[in-house]
């Protein structure tokens, strides 16, 4: 198994950065496909972002595209979020998760982190 802490989270006015790490442990990152994931308020888990077990491929909902970066270093094993220009609807818990399939749904992975709390102000 692999446990997932995030940090990074914060409050950040709207139009700043802010960037999101995620550290694993227990098994090395290498073998997994890993996303990031955010749930606002009364709303469900959505996708963010996923990268594969290399790097080399990304995917991220239309809403952050040309603003956030997904990135992967396996031999720190840690996973980090880029988010730039955020705006207030990026408000969110965000939370690292870990699968076995390069996939952007809540099914297909396996270990979560407890969430980083993102707050975006206008």
């Amino acid at each position: 198994q692999v446990q997932l802490v995030e940090s990074g989270g914060g409050l950040v006015q709207a139009g700043g950065s802010l960037r999101l790490s995620c550290a694993a442990s227990g098994r090395t990152i290498s073998y997994y496909i890993m996303g990031w994931f955010r749930q606002a308020p009364g709303k469900e888990r959505e996708f963010v972002a996923t990268i594969s077990w290399s790097g080399d491929v990304t995917y991220y909902t239309d809403s952050v595209k040309g603003r956030f970066t997904i990135s992967r270093d396996n031999a720190k094993n840690t996973v980090s979020l880029q988010m730039n220009r955020l705006k207030p609807e990026d408000t969110a818990v965000y939370y690292c998760a870990a699968g076995s399939v390069l996939q952007t749904t809540r099914e297909s992975y396996n270990y979560w982190g407890q969430g980083t709390q993102v707050t975006v102000s206008s």
